[in-house]
């Protein structure tokens, strides 16, 4: 049930969906594509790390984030979904 609190929220959706199709991306891409702010989008990042759906990796003084290798299956089962079920532009949109 955890998973799906985490991921009701439209940002952190998007941010999974975003790592998603990019496989890392740093918190300032982050903040460009969901135009929110950057302690917004570091709050919504901690809680997506804490639920185990992603992983940070620093680099100077840029934090990347990707989803965790170490999901269940059946989350990333339900991350692959989702990614599915978006419309093609919706996923154009977050490609760009």
């Amino acid at each position: 049930i955890q998973l799906f609190k985490t991921l009701c929220d439209e940002t952190r959706l998007a941010i999974v969906m975003l790592l998603r199709e990019a496989g890392e991306l740093c918190v300032c891409d982050l903040c460009a594509a969901t135009t929110e702010s950057q302690p917004k989008v570091s709050r919504h990042m901690a809680l997506l790390r804490e639920s185990g759906l992603v992983i940070d990796r620093r680099e100077g003084k840029w934090v990347h984030y990707r989803l965790s290798p170490n999901m269940p299956a059946w989350a990333a089962a339900v991350i692959d979904t989702s990614w599915n079920c978006l419309r093609e532009e919706t996923r154009m949109k977050l490609k760009n």
